[in-house]
């Protein structure tokens, strides 16, 4: 009699959401609301993806159980979107931070560790290259003085004359806390952020009881400790799903061509469309229509300094790692 293989899958198929990824195991919530533990098997790859992590929070799998008893995920249903990076500096494969997303959010600070505008602009860029509707959160408002205010101000104004919603909170306070809670209800929204930003703080203020773990900031550096280590999907109790990820100290575009880097900038591509040339690439060619643009004002100087710090790294991949 032939012994069958632990991992031979016996049971039929069940539809779940992944809901938590701790990089070896995942946890998926069942259509009857039960939560049940998964691995994948070694082999497993998303066809035409090559990414460190085939399977991702917010996404819709098949599971069936194997022979040892455990659950496997078999299938990854298709994606309406998705959001990845480079997985890091050195690395030519990509991470997928989240999928199924209805927003992805960054959640900045202006001190403490502050958060460059090139940062923010490489998580925008990225989120419209992958189809998914991004946002800001600005926390730590209790910790700013008359300067940071304005620039506050400043820099919402920008980021919503675009298109993209800028909330302005404080995880200690409570400020601005109801307006985002009501902005993500019956949403799943991408948390994101580099380390010391507050992401933890902000989703344990949306949802009392998460009790995300949160960490305190490098007296030295004034950077962030790391505290979520792994990712995973939190319920708000008005409803809706926020997806917790680990802090980025990095954040390297991945697979972009230097002809549609102007594509996921909304108002370098309106302008672009005044070029003398189609495949006009904005840094020094003649009839250029976006660099008057940002002469006059027109165009924000530090979204088109993060414009040309992404071509730069599309042109030269291997030689250009700063850490964004």
């Amino acid at each position: 009699m032939k012994k069958k293989n632990s991992a031979e899958i016996t049971g039929e198929r069940r539809e779940g959401l992944v809901i938590r990824n701790t990089g070896s195991a995942y946890a998926i919530r069942l259509e009857d609301g039960s939560v049940t533990p998964c691995r994948v098997k070694g082999n497993f790859r998303i066809r035409g993806i090559r990414t460190t992590n085939p399977v991702a929070v917010g996404d819709r799998v098949l599971v069936a159980q194997a022979a040892d008893d455990a659950d496997y995920i078999v299938e990854v249903l298709p994606r309406s979107n998705y959001i990845i990076r480079r997985a890091s500096n050195l690395s030519k494969e990509s991470h997928i931070l989240a999928a199924n997303l209805d927003r992805a959010y960054l959640v900045a600070s202006l001190r403490d560790p502050v958060t460059p505008t090139t940062f923010i602009d490489r998580f925008l860029a990225t989120a419209e290259a992958y189809d998914v509707p991004g946002g800001i959160i600005l926390n730590k408002e209790d910790i700013w003085d008359a300067e940071d205010h304005e620039l506050a101000d400043a820099m919402s104004y920008l980021y919503t004359s675009i298109g993209y919603p800028v909330h302005i909170v404080s995880a200690a306070t409570g400020a601005g806390i109801d307006a985002l809670r009501e902005a993500l209800q019956g949403h799943i929204s991408l948390l994101a952020g580099n380390s010391g930003v507050g992401k933890s703080s902000v989703i344990n203020a949306l949802a009392p009881g998460a009790d995300l773990k949160t960490g305190r900031i490098s007296d030295v550096h004034h950077t962030g400790m790391h505290t979520t280590t792994f990712s995973e999907m939190v319920t708000l109790p008005r409803g809706g799903e926020v997806i917790d990820i680990p802090g980025i100290r990095g954040f390297g575009t991945i697979d972009f061509t230097e002809t549609e880097v102007s594509h996921f900038f909304p108002e370098i591509f309106n302008y672009g469309k005044e070029c003398r040339y189609s495949d006009c690439k904005h840094i020094d060619e003649p009839g250029c229509a976006v660099i008057p643009a940002v002469e006059d004002h027109l165009i924000a100087e530090s979204r088109y300094t993060s414009y040309l710090s992404i071509m730069e790294e599309v042109r030269d991949p291997d030689k250009y790692r700063k850490p964004f």
